[in-house]
């Protein structure tokens, strides 16, 4: 069976120990016109690479930087992509064109690397920290902290005001939701307190202006059995409608059971990309699907994002918190009706919690200028 049943009205989750926890935090700045000419020296690679001294001297610096406050971890982006992390036993970046995924393992990795292209000026210069070591959750105050001291040291070294850096701390749960029936029995619990709460029981302050918001993706693999659920006609211009549409009933209906109702099914092959927006917001631009949400409003609705005539691996479903799902001590009433949620989903869909992986990964994000 599932590893959590009828907890929704408990102030904790129960996670299986072996999950994973992941932060890192980007701080991202325009790159300006003064900022091109302090940095662009006359060099012989001017005319074919003409940013590179730009490029070359800010990371240099931004390296030198980190090496001062003892961050291993971290890396330099000027190519106006996406910066996105994953776990990995293997530690290695992919490129896209929108996007840089980088995959690693915390407590064994480390990495100070640049990417940019010296022949084009970006917009802006992406700043990426990985947090490193165990007990990630933990510490991840006190690297908050660490990141802030070495941005003030690199912003005073280039010659920026701390007002025009934008500054994100990403920090997220990630378990299979079928841990216990594959053999993992110990679990972990989690109140799932916000950030702000957190870095303050650890005497870490954060500014009264910052953005923020708490979602879960949940992976969904589309496997043999799912398919033999539904008639597919191969020659139909839209084979792959009554499976999208089964599990799009399937998981509306279960999460209006739990009032959940801020949330989306993706199954057209994009990338979900939940931001915190003042208006709701679903556009496609790219590989990326971009979801806006506003915490303050309880319902902004599920919505539905298929492709009826491809057939994708995954499918992603999405879960936004509002204000009203920010319990006493935290989002673990709102992660245990989600798990409820999905419970009831694998049940209707006959999904097999022996061999089948459904991954959810809790998301809490936090955002301000410095």
């Amino acid at each position: 069976m599932g590893i959590i049943r009828k907890r929704n009205t408990s102030y904790k989750s129960y996670l299986p120990k072996n999950l994973r926890d992941n932060q890192y935090l980007i701080a991202e700045f325009i790159i300006s016109d003064p900022l091109i000419e302090k940095f662009n020296l006359n060099s012989e690679n001017k005319s074919q690479q003409p940013y590179y001294d730009v490029y070359q001297g800010l990371s240099t610096l931004f390296f030198k930087a980190a090496e001062k406050y003892e961050i291993e971890n971290c890396q330099f982006i000027a190519n106006d992509k996406l910066a996105r992390v994953r776990f990995s036993h293997e530690m290695h970046q992919w490129q896209t064109n929108q996007q840089i995924l980088f995959y690693y393992n915390p407590a064994l990795h480390r990495l100070q690397k640049s990417f940019f292209d010296a022949n084009k000026r970006a917009k802006k210069v992406t700043l990426l920290f990985l947090a490193s070591g165990e007990d990630i959750r933990v510490n991840a105050a006190s690297f908050h902290a660490k990141v802030i001291q070495l941005l003030g040291k690199f912003g005073q070294d280039i010659g920026i005001e701390k007002s025009q850096v934008r500054l994100r701390d990403h920090q997220h749960l990630t378990y299979d939701l079928y841990a216990r029936s594959k053999g993992c029995g110990d679990t972990v619990a989690h109140k799932l307190r916000t950030i702000p709460k957190r870095y303050a029981s650890q005497h870490v302050n954060l500014p009264s202006e910052y953005s923020a918001i708490t979602y879960a993706v949940i992976n969904l693999p589309i496997s043999n059995s799912l398919l033999n659920l539904v008639d597919i006609d191969a020659h139909a211009q839209d084979p792959y409608n009554p499976l999208y549409t089964l599990i799009t009933d399937t998981f509306t209906n279960a999460a209006k059971r739990y009032n959940l109702i801020n949330g989306a099914i993706i199954a057209n092959g994009l990338i979900p990309i939940v931001r915190h927006n003042v208006h709701d917001t679903v556009s496609s631009v790219g590989e990326l699907q971009i979801l806006g949400y506003n915490p303050e409003q309880l319902s902004c609705g599920l919505i539905s994002k298929w492709d009826a005539s491809k057939l994708v691996d995954n499918i992603q479903l999405v879960f936004v918190a509002a204000k009203e799902h920010q319990g006493e001590n935290g989002y673990s009433q709102f992660l245990n009706k989600i798990e409820q949620v999905i419970q009831l989903v694998g049940e209707v869909l006959n999904l097999d919690e022996t061999r089948e992986e459904v991954i959810v990964r809790f998301h809490q994000h936090l955002a301000y200028n410095l």
